[in-house]
């Protein structure tokens, strides 16, 4: 079983029709999905309808879908993060809204050896964005690997009966993480819209079960077509800007 795991794809089609095109090579079985299908980007209908068509084994909800779907309010949002959930729950047809709008809360726990959870095992809207962060949510998954999203940053953390260390760092690039016996794994696939690491790739992971491997990947999307779209769109052009900077 191979597991294609995506994170944040925040509305952006493009990127994800670049990522899917890159697994559907790379070769998987099943989809997991990390939350934040919407918010910031310009097409969010038609992302929504590409994650239904795929079927996902699991998937949960990320903050923004949360505000977009309206759920709740945006009041922890910045200014433009606002004005886009605002637009995005305009734009959400009846149908998308609702689904958006009954995703599950994670974590979930996927099979014996994989959960999945948006911001933290604790707490959906946690952003892990320290090794203190990261120490604290491995001790709270109940599965052996643990897949997050949220910050929008790949990476890879370990902790064994010795120790706690960082194994797949925040550097671009593909890496690969061997997933150990008796040992826990917390992994950022990074975000397939809106990267945060200063790399505009699309960003997305494996988890191949056996052996047990997990890679992080990155694939090229026309960025101009998605910045496009926002300005058309009406939306911040903050948020077209911010694409080409992987910020």
């Amino acid at each position: 079983m191979r597991y294609l795991i995506l994170s944040d794809i925040h509305a952006n089609l493009d990127a994800l029709q670049a990522v899917l095109h890159e697994a559907d090579r790379l070769t998987y079985d099943r989809v997991l999905v990390l939350g934040d299908l919407v918010g910031y980007g310009a097409q969010p209908n038609e992302v929504i309808d590409e994650i239904r068509a795929l079927d996902p084994l699991a998937i949960i909800r990320g903050n923004h879908d949360k505000v977009a779907a309206g759920i709740e309010g945006a009041d922890g949002f910045n200014p433009i993060a606002q004005q886009a959930a605002e637009w995005t729950y305009k734009t959400l047809t009846p149908e998308n809204r609702l689904y958006l709008s009954t995703r599950p809360l994670g974590p979930i726990f996927v099979d014996g050896d994989t959960e999945i959870c948006h911001g933290s095992p604790g707490d959906e809207d946690a952003y892990i964005t320290s090794e203190l962060a990261a120490l604290r949510a491995l001790k709270q998954s109940e599965r052996p690997v643990c897949f997050y999203g949220h910050t929008h940053v790949p990476v890879a953390f370990r902790l064994t009966d010795t120790g706690f260390e960082v194994v797949a760092g925040r550097s671009n690039g593909e890496r690969q993480v061997t997933i150990e016996r008796g040992m826990q794994y917390l992994i950022n696939p990074g975000s397939v819209g809106q990267p945060r690491d200063g790399d505009p790739r699309a960003a997305f992971a494996l988890f191949e079960r056996d052996p047990r491997v997990v890679t992080l990947y990155r694939t090229p999307y026309p960025v101009e077509r998605a910045q496009e779209r926002i300005v058309e769109a009406g939306l911040p052009e903050t948020l077209a800007r911010r694409l080409a900077l992987g910020r």
